[in-house]
Protein backbone atom coordinates (compact mmCIF):
# COMPACT_ATOMS: atom_id res chain seq x y z
CA UNK A 1 0.00 0.00 0.00
CA UNK A 2 2.82 2.31 0.78
CA UNK A 3 4.15 1.99 -2.90
CA UNK A 4 1.02 3.02 -3.96
CA UNK A 5 0.16 6.10 -2.49
CA UNK A 6 4.23 6.68 -3.40
CA UNK A 7 3.09 6.87 -6.84
CA UNK A 8 -0.03 8.59 -6.53
CA UNK A 9 0.34 12.01 -7.39
CA UNK A 10 1.45 10.73 -11.22
CA UNK A 11 -1.29 7.94 -11.28
CA UNK A 12 -3.37 10.83 -10.69
CA UNK A 13 -1.75 12.57 -13.49
CA UNK A 14 -2.46 9.82 -15.55
CA UNK A 15 -6.04 9.41 -14.98
CA UNK A 16 -6.55 13.06 -15.93
CA UNK A 17 -4.57 11.87 -18.87
CA UNK A 18 -6.93 9.21 -19.43
CA UNK A 19 -10.11 11.68 -19.26
CA UNK A 20 -8.68 13.91 -21.24
CA UNK A 21 -7.99 11.32 -24.72
CA UNK A 22 -11.35 9.68 -23.85
CA UNK A 23 -13.10 13.10 -24.27
CA UNK A 24 -11.35 14.37 -27.32
CA UNK A 25 -11.70 10.88 -29.17
CA UNK A 26 -15.20 10.89 -27.90
CA UNK A 27 -15.53 14.44 -29.47
CA UNK A 28 -13.70 13.38 -32.86
CA UNK A 29 -15.72 10.06 -32.77
CA UNK A 30 -19.08 11.78 -32.72
CA UNK A 31 -18.04 14.57 -35.48
CA UNK A 32 -16.85 11.23 -37.95
CA UNK A 33 -20.34 9.33 -36.81
CA UNK A 34 -22.64 12.38 -37.84
CA UNK A 35 -20.79 13.01 -40.96
CA UNK A 36 -20.68 9.00 -41.85
CA UNK A 37 -24.26 8.59 -41.14
CA UNK A 38 -25.37 11.69 -43.27
CA UNK A 39 -23.19 10.11 -45.95
CA UNK A 40 -24.69 6.67 -45.37
CA UNK A 41 -27.83 8.08 -46.14
CA UNK A 42 -26.95 10.67 -48.80
CA UNK A 43 -28.72 10.60 -52.33
CA UNK A 44 -24.44 10.55 -53.33
CA UNK A 45 -23.54 7.09 -54.62
CA UNK A 46 -19.84 8.86 -54.11
CA UNK A 47 -20.75 9.24 -50.25
CA UNK A 48 -22.45 6.51 -49.68
CA UNK A 49 -19.66 4.06 -50.98
CA UNK A 50 -16.75 5.86 -49.00
CA UNK A 51 -19.02 6.09 -45.64
CA UNK A 52 -19.64 2.61 -46.16
CA UNK A 53 -15.92 1.65 -46.68
CA UNK A 54 -14.96 3.61 -43.66
CA UNK A 55 -17.39 1.63 -41.51
CA UNK A 56 -16.96 -1.64 -43.10
CA UNK A 57 -12.28 -1.22 -42.80
CA UNK A 58 -12.43 0.06 -39.50
CA UNK A 59 -14.69 -1.86 -38.09
CA UNK A 60 -13.07 -5.17 -39.25
CA UNK A 61 -9.44 -4.49 -38.27
CA UNK A 62 -8.39 -4.63 -34.25
CA UNK A 63 -8.22 -1.62 -32.90
CA UNK A 64 -4.56 -2.64 -31.56
CA UNK A 65 -3.50 -2.95 -35.48
CA UNK A 66 -4.66 0.24 -36.30
CA UNK A 67 -2.84 2.33 -33.17
CA UNK A 68 0.46 0.91 -34.49
CA UNK A 69 -0.10 0.93 -37.89
CA UNK A 70 -1.40 5.05 -37.23
CA UNK A 71 1.31 5.72 -35.00
CA UNK A 72 4.17 4.00 -36.54
CA UNK A 73 2.94 3.92 -40.24
CA UNK A 74 1.85 7.49 -40.31
CA UNK A 75 4.93 8.82 -38.54
CA UNK A 76 6.81 7.46 -41.97
CA UNK A 77 4.11 8.18 -44.31
CA UNK A 78 4.40 12.12 -42.72
CA UNK A 79 8.27 12.30 -43.12
CA UNK A 80 8.59 10.77 -46.57
CA UNK A 81 5.91 13.29 -47.85
CA UNK A 82 8.14 16.28 -46.00
CA UNK A 83 11.32 14.60 -47.44
CA UNK A 84 9.92 14.29 -50.57
CA UNK A 85 8.51 17.92 -50.52
CA UNK A 86 11.86 19.42 -50.27
CA UNK A 87 13.83 17.14 -52.46
CA UNK A 88 11.24 18.73 -55.32
CA UNK A 89 11.76 21.70 -54.02
CA UNK A 90 15.54 21.81 -53.82
CA UNK A 91 15.18 20.37 -57.36
CA UNK A 92 13.60 23.14 -59.09
CA UNK A 93 16.22 25.62 -57.39
CA UNK A 94 19.29 23.28 -58.69
CA UNK A 95 17.46 23.72 -62.42
CA UNK A 96 17.34 27.26 -61.85
CA UNK A 97 20.93 27.60 -60.76
CA UNK A 98 23.36 25.07 -60.63
CA UNK A 99 25.26 26.78 -57.20
CA UNK A 100 22.06 26.41 -55.77
CA UNK A 101 22.46 24.34 -52.22
CA UNK A 102 20.58 21.41 -50.58
CA UNK A 103 17.96 23.77 -48.00
CA UNK A 104 15.47 21.97 -46.01
CA UNK A 105 12.56 23.86 -46.36
CA UNK A 106 10.45 21.30 -43.73
CA UNK A 107 11.79 19.62 -40.73
CA UNK A 108 14.13 16.55 -41.56
CA UNK A 109 12.27 14.71 -39.18
CA UNK A 110 8.60 15.24 -37.92
CA UNK A 111 7.80 13.12 -34.33
CA UNK A 112 3.88 12.89 -34.20
CA UNK A 113 2.72 13.06 -30.33
CA UNK A 114 1.54 9.33 -29.01
CA UNK A 115 -1.02 12.09 -27.42
CA UNK A 116 -2.47 13.18 -30.89
CA UNK A 117 -2.04 9.75 -32.34
CA UNK A 118 -4.18 8.36 -29.74
CA UNK A 119 -7.23 10.71 -29.94
CA UNK A 120 -6.89 10.68 -33.48
CA UNK A 121 -6.58 6.64 -33.83
CA UNK A 122 -9.62 5.98 -30.85
CA UNK A 123 -11.76 8.46 -32.53
CA UNK A 124 -11.25 7.60 -36.06
CA UNK A 125 -12.17 4.09 -34.84
CA UNK A 126 -15.35 4.94 -32.63
CA UNK A 127 -16.27 7.01 -35.53
CA UNK A 128 -16.79 4.16 -37.32
CA UNK A 129 -18.92 2.72 -34.54
CA UNK A 130 -20.93 5.76 -34.38
CA UNK A 131 -21.49 6.67 -37.74
CA UNK A 132 -24.07 3.09 -37.86
CA UNK A 133 -25.57 4.42 -34.27
CA UNK A 134 -26.60 7.59 -35.76
CA UNK A 135 -27.95 6.13 -38.70
CA UNK A 136 -29.88 3.78 -36.78
CA UNK A 137 -31.36 6.68 -35.44
CA UNK A 138 -31.98 9.08 -38.26
CA UNK A 139 -33.97 6.54 -39.67
CA UNK A 140 -35.82 5.46 -36.57
CA UNK A 141 -37.74 9.57 -37.09
CA UNK A 142 -40.76 9.67 -38.37
CA UNK A 143 -40.68 10.69 -42.32
CA UNK A 144 -43.92 12.88 -41.34
CA UNK A 145 -42.14 14.98 -38.75
CA UNK A 146 -39.67 16.01 -41.77
CA UNK A 147 -42.30 16.44 -44.63
CA UNK A 148 -44.29 18.56 -41.91
CA UNK A 149 -41.01 20.37 -41.28
CA UNK A 150 -40.34 21.56 -45.12
CA UNK A 151 -44.02 21.93 -45.84
CA UNK A 152 -43.41 24.96 -43.00
CA UNK A 153 -40.60 26.21 -45.41
CA UNK A 154 -37.87 25.24 -42.82
CA UNK A 155 -34.15 24.77 -44.53
CA UNK A 156 -32.17 21.13 -44.17
CA UNK A 157 -29.89 22.74 -41.72
CA UNK A 158 -33.04 24.11 -39.51
CA UNK A 159 -35.00 20.87 -40.14
CA UNK A 160 -31.60 18.52 -39.40
CA UNK A 161 -31.22 20.67 -35.96
CA UNK A 162 -34.91 21.40 -34.61
CA UNK A 163 -36.55 17.84 -35.46
CA UNK A 164 -33.93 15.33 -36.33
CA UNK A 165 -31.51 15.66 -34.23
CA UNK A 166 -33.16 15.92 -30.87
CA UNK A 167 -35.21 12.99 -31.87
CA UNK A 168 -32.41 10.88 -33.13
CA UNK A 169 -30.91 11.50 -29.96
CA UNK A 170 -33.30 9.71 -27.94
CA UNK A 171 -32.70 6.52 -30.21
CA UNK A 172 -28.77 7.03 -30.52
CA UNK A 173 -28.32 7.51 -26.72
CA UNK A 174 -28.42 3.76 -25.65
CA UNK A 175 -25.46 3.35 -28.72
CA UNK A 176 -23.59 6.48 -27.71
CA UNK A 177 -23.43 5.24 -23.85
CA UNK A 178 -22.01 1.66 -25.16
CA UNK A 179 -20.00 3.41 -27.63
CA UNK A 180 -18.14 5.61 -24.89
CA UNK A 181 -18.00 2.91 -22.06
CA UNK A 182 -16.22 0.47 -24.52
CA UNK A 183 -14.05 3.76 -25.70
CA UNK A 184 -12.97 4.46 -22.42
CA UNK A 185 -11.30 1.54 -22.36
CA UNK A 186 -9.59 1.37 -25.05
CA UNK A 187 -7.89 4.28 -23.93
CA UNK A 188 -5.15 1.64 -22.22
CA UNK A 189 -4.20 1.33 -26.01
CA UNK A 190 -2.70 4.68 -26.02
CA UNK A 191 -0.02 3.37 -23.42
CA UNK A 192 1.72 1.07 -25.92
CA UNK A 193 2.72 4.19 -27.96
CA UNK A 194 4.74 5.49 -25.17
CA UNK A 195 2.02 8.31 -23.66
CA UNK A 196 1.84 8.44 -19.60
CA UNK A 197 -1.35 7.54 -19.52
CA UNK A 198 -2.29 5.85 -16.09
CA UNK A 199 -2.13 2.41 -17.70
CA UNK A 200 1.58 2.87 -18.43
CA UNK A 201 2.54 4.65 -15.16
CA UNK A 202 0.72 1.52 -13.32
CA UNK A 203 2.57 -0.94 -15.81
CA UNK A 204 6.12 1.37 -15.08
CA UNK A 205 5.37 1.07 -10.98
CA UNK A 206 4.50 -2.25 -11.09
CA UNK A 207 7.87 -2.88 -12.98
CA UNK A 208 9.80 -1.25 -10.50
CA UNK A 209 8.03 -2.22 -6.88
CA UNK A 210 7.54 -5.90 -8.58
CA UNK A 211 3.72 -5.43 -7.30
CA UNK A 212 1.63 -5.71 -10.49
CA UNK A 213 -1.59 -6.66 -8.78
CA UNK A 214 -1.42 -4.07 -6.37
CA UNK A 215 -1.48 -0.81 -9.13
CA UNK A 216 -2.97 -2.58 -12.04
CA UNK A 217 -5.76 -3.17 -9.50
CA UNK A 218 -5.71 0.49 -8.29
CA UNK A 219 -6.04 1.53 -12.42
CA UNK A 220 -9.24 -1.15 -12.24
CA UNK A 221 -10.52 0.56 -9.37
CA UNK A 222 -10.50 4.40 -11.46
CA UNK A 223 -11.75 2.81 -14.70
CA UNK A 224 -14.92 1.24 -12.62
CA UNK A 225 -15.21 4.96 -10.89
CA UNK A 226 -14.97 6.83 -14.56
CA UNK A 227 -17.57 3.85 -15.61
CA UNK A 228 -19.94 4.42 -12.84
CA UNK A 229 -20.29 8.20 -13.24
CA UNK A 230 -20.58 7.74 -16.97
CA UNK A 231 -23.35 5.58 -16.35
CA UNK A 232 -25.07 8.18 -14.10
CA UNK A 233 -24.61 10.84 -16.76
CA UNK A 234 -25.69 8.87 -19.47
CA UNK A 235 -29.41 8.05 -17.44
CA UNK A 236 -29.72 12.08 -16.73
CA UNK A 237 -29.59 12.16 -20.61
CA UNK A 238 -31.69 9.58 -21.47
CA UNK A 239 -34.64 10.61 -19.14
CA UNK A 240 -34.21 14.36 -20.28
CA UNK A 241 -34.18 13.41 -24.12
CA UNK A 242 -37.07 10.78 -23.52
CA UNK A 243 -39.26 13.51 -21.42
CA UNK A 244 -41.77 13.50 -24.94
CA UNK A 245 -42.46 10.32 -24.66
CA UNK A 246 -43.68 9.96 -20.90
Amino acid sequence: MQELLNYQGLLLQGAWLTVQVALLSLLLAITLGLLGALAKISNSRILRIIATLYTTIIRGIPDLILMLLIFFGGQMLVNNLSYSINERINEYFTNADSTHEWVSYLPDYIDISPYFAGIMTIGFIFGAYMAETFRGAILSVEKGQIEAAKAYGMSRSKIFFRVTFPQMMRHALPGIGNNWLVLLKTTALVSIIGLQDMVKIAGDAAGSTQQPFTFYMAVAVVFLIFTAISNLFLKHLESKYSIQTR
